[in-house]
C-alpha cells in the first residue's frame, strides 16, 4: 500500500512537471492562439498542441519509471495519458471550459482580468492593463490539474 502510494506520488510529479513544461513551454504560439477556434482550425490546433503535450507526459513518465524502476503497466500509462488527453483538449476548446464556468457558478471568475469583466484592470488612460493571468487561465490549470490528479491515481494502479 506504502509502495502503490510513492508510485502514484512519482508519477503525479512527472506528470506535472511535463505538464507545465508542454503547456507553457512546447505550445506553439500559433497552438494557443488557434486552439479555441470554431471548426476545424481550433480543432486540429487543439489537436497538435494535445499531442505534443500527451508525448512530452509520456517522455517525462518513461523517464521517472525507467530510473526509478516503477512497476506501472502499459495498460495503465494508455488509459491514464488518454484520459488526461481527451479531458486536456475538451477544456482547451474554451467554449466548453467557459460553459463548465457557467453552469458551476464561476463566470465572473472566468472573466476576471480581461475586458468583459465589470473591474477588469485598466491603465490610468483606460486602456488594458497589463496582469498575472485571468480567472480563465486559473480555472483551466485547475481543471487539468484534477485531470493529472486521475490520470496518476489511473496509471499507479491498473
Amino acid at each position: 500500500m506504502t509502495y502503490t502510494a510513492a508510485v502514484f506520488a512519482a508519477v503525479f510529479i512527472a506528470l506535472y512537471v511535463a505538464h507545465s513544461v508542454g503547456d507553457h513551454w512546447l505550445q506553439s504560439s500559433c497552438q494557443a492562439a488557434d486552439k479555441g477556434m470554431p471548426g476545424r482550425v481550433g480543432r486540429l490546433a487543439c489537436s497538435r498542441h494535445v499531442l505534443g503535450l500527451t508525448l512530452t507526459k509520456l517522455l517525462a513518465l518513461l523517464a521517472v519509471v525507467l530510473l526509478l524502476d516503477l512497476p506501472v503497466t502499459a495498460t495503465g500509462v494508455t488509459i491514464g495519458l488518454t484520459v488526461d488527453a481527451i479531458t486536456h483538449w475538451w477544456a482547451d476548446r474554451r467554449t466548453t471550459l467557459a460553459w463548465l464556468a457557467k453552469v458551476t457558478g464561476k463566470a465572473e471568475f472566468y472573466r476576471l482580468g480581461t475586458p468583459a469583466h465589470p473591474a477588469h484592470p485598466v491603465t490610468d488612460k483606460g486602456k488594458p492593463a497589463a496582469h498575472l493571468g485571468t480567472g480563465a487561465y486559473a480555472l483551466d490549470q485547475s481543471f487539468h490539474h484534477l485531470w493529472l490528479l486521475v490520470a496518476a491515481l489511473i496509471i499507479a494502479t491498473v
